[in-house]
């Protein structure tokens, strides 16, 4: 690594490489012909007993060298790649010159490749007996001996390489989001969703209630943003009349860290016409628990010693209800005077009043989310914070809107779209006036607002925050440990 200055260890390694290329070694060989992974291996010759070999079948193996016994004229290492491990026992003087000189020079850590045959051990352990040996990367960077506790926590952040390959459990949380986002595309493929998608750089950014990032296109001269949601040009695609639409990509908000947050996500966003938010929400309580039941093998999961059932149905309350409950205030009757005095005892850092709905909502963050561990939907939000979103069809002031909520977390949002031009267009006009003190109000889109003047029809859509949903069926507590490289400071 650039920043670290060369030690002992690295001095060594160092020396050692420099000793290869003068015996006339490549240490950096261009490719190397395996058959195998270790787990194919495990698989394929798990019937073998306690001493029997398979010395007519040659395969090869590559991998990184984990641990080492070398016992002088012979020696048991362990190769890891991909797949998992593979003991390697390997005799010096059936090596060729060549393999005999790189075996003297390799360290833990190094990428070797092993051909010969594969036998099990008389203590039961399958191994390979390896007749060649290679180097294939002599390495320069010793691996950790410990990687753990407090003080390795932004090294295993900030050096993911280092944290795949020394904690297998890490990497089996990736391949398991992996797998997720696999599922995902394909409980929505089944039900004729189409893949899109939308671009990242926007000259107008909308979708979410968030500070946007910002660039500039030279040969253009205009400024573009970073995306905050595809929302606005999904909608405008079942506008041109796909009716099944849905995009698994990143998005950009330039915001606060924390266990939850991260300014790079991923989001799945899908839109469906001829349905609405009611619809939706029996569609997204049955993708979630397709996809725990998947790949768990239950729809109930462990998250934080404590468990979580996704059966469907989820619990139903509307914001109100919840209010009411855990605020122990009424949002009907309540003056706004009385509101935001309210959410200042809650502890709330807002500094003036602001609309009642966005107080209402400021005290369902505070009193209400906390209680939220099992799968709910929060329904029916304020107006003043769903610019995008269908009126109520029978609550006047509340939208058709909802949130599911799971381990006390925000896992996405969904509306009721609003196709009603002369509407929308109103809504828009007042975001822009708030944008004087609200910097993230949404902005007005001439080019969506011309979409919706052409007409789109009544339709459903749905945002899923990806990682939330991962940390979940992963029972990792931080979205730094489901992202492969999370956002850092730069050193």
């Amino acid at each position: 690594m650039s920043d670290l200055k060369e030690n002992p260890l690295r001095a060594e390694k160092r020396r050692k490489l420099h000793a290869l290329k003068e015996l006339g070694i490549d240490p950096y060989p261009h490719e190397y012909r395996r058959t195998h992974h270790a787990a194919d291996l495990q698989q394929k010759f798990a019937y073998l007993k306690a001493g029997d070999k398979v010395e007519l079948e040659q395969v090869s193996l590559a991998g990184r060298l984990m641990t080492m016994r070398d016992m002088g004229k012979a020696a048991f290492f362990n190769l890891q790649d991909q797949s998992g491990q593979m003991q390697i026992y390997l005799r010096i003087q059936e090596q060729n010159d060549v393999a005999q000189k790189s075996f003297k020079l390799i360290d833990l850590g190094d990428i070797v490749g092993v051909k010969g045959f594969v036998f099990k051990t008389q203590k039961g352990e399958l191994s390979i007996h390896a007749q060649e040996f290679q180097i294939l990367c002599k390495t320069l960077e010793p691996l950790p001996e410990k990687f753990h506790g407090l003080t390795d926590i932004e090294m295993k952040y900030r050096y993911r390489h280092l944290d795949l390959i020394v904690d297998g459990d890490s990497r089996k949380v990736f391949v398991m989001r992996s797998k997720i986002i696999r599922e995902i595309r394909n409980f929505l493929d089944s039900r004729g969703f189409l893949e899109v998608e939308t671009p990242v750089l926007q000259p107008v950014y909308g979708g979410a209630a968030a500070h946007p990032f910002e660039t500039h296109h030279r040969a253009l001269d205009m400024k573009l943003y970073l995306k905050i949601s595809p929302e606005i040009y999904l909608k405008r695609l079942v506008v041109g009349g796909f009716e099944k639409v849905y995009e698994i990509s990143k998005n950009f908000r330039n915001e606060g860290i924390d266990r939850s947050h991260n300014p790079e996500f991923t989001m799945l966003e899908y839109y469906e016409a001829y349905t609405d938010y009611k619809y939706q929400m029996r569609q997204f309580e049955e993708l979630v628990a397709h996809v725990a039941k998947t790949l768990t093998g239950s729809m109930k999961v462990r998250y934080q010693d404590k468990e979580i059932d996704f059966t469907p149905p989820w619990h139903r309350m509307t914001v109100y209800e919840g209010i009411k409950k855990y605020a122990g205030i009424d949002p009907e009757t309540i003056s706004e005077k009385e509101l935001f005095n309210s959410i200042k005892e809650f502890g709330s850092a807002l500094e003036k009043p602001v609309t009642k709905g966005e107080m209402l909502m400021e005290a369902f963050e505070l009193k209400v989310e906390e209680h939220l561990w099992q799968p709910t939907f929060v329904l029916d939000h304020p107006v003043e914070i769903s610019p995008l979103t269908k009126m109520h069809r029978e609550k006047k002031g509340l939208v058709e809107r909802f949130e599911p909520f799971a381990a006390c977390m925000e896992i996405g949002n969904a509306y009721t779209e609003l196709n009603d031009p002369e509407d929308q267009l109103n809504r828009l006009q007042d975001q822009e006036k708030k944008r004087i003190t609200d910097e993230d109000a949404h902005p007005l889109d001439d080019d969506f607002v011309h979409a919706i003047d052409v007409g789109m029809p009544p339709t459903g859509g749905v945002g899923i925050g990806v990682e939330r949903i991962v940390m979940i069926l992963t029972n990792q507590p931080s979205i730094r440990d489901i992202i492969f490289f999370p956002t850092m400071k730069f050193k």
